[in-house]
C-alpha cells in the first residue's frame, strides 16, 4: 500500500474561503470541486476545474497535502507521493456551504 511521507506537514488550518480563492478573485465561479491546503488553509479548485488552482497552489507554495472541501468527503491527497488516503481519528472534514 502506498503511504504518504508528509503527514507531519498537516496543520490545523481554517479554510480561507467558501470558494476557490483564485477563481473568486478573477470574478469566476466555475469550479467543479474544492480542496483545502493542509499547510495554510488556501481553498483551491480541483484539476477537473478550468483553473486547477489547488494544484497551482502546490506548485507555487510547496505544501504537499490537500483535503477535500466537499460535503461528505473525508480524504486527503499528497502531491509529492501521489497518493490519496484517509486518517483515522482525523478532525471532522470541513466543507463549503
Amino acid at each position: 500500500m502506498d503511504q504518504c511521507a508528509h503527514l507531519d506537514s498537516i496543520e490545523d488550518v481554517t479554510p480561507s474561503s467558501d470558494g476557490c480563492e483564485d477563481c473568486l478573485a478573477a470574478g469566476k465561479h466555475n469550479w467543479v470541486h474544492l480542496r483545502v491546503c493542509q499547510g495554510c488553509g488556501h481553498v483551491g479548485c480541483c484539476d477537473q476545474s478550468p483553473g486547477k488552482h489547488a494544484t497551482a497552489h502546490f506548485h507555487g507554495g510547496g505544501h504537499p497535502i490537500i483535503r477535500s472541501f466537499e460535503p461528505g468527503e473525508d480524504w486527503y491527497f499528497c502531491y509529492v507521493d501521489d497518493v490519496a488516503f484517509e486518517i483515522d481519528d482525523a478532525p471532522p472534514a470541513p466543507s463549503h456551504p
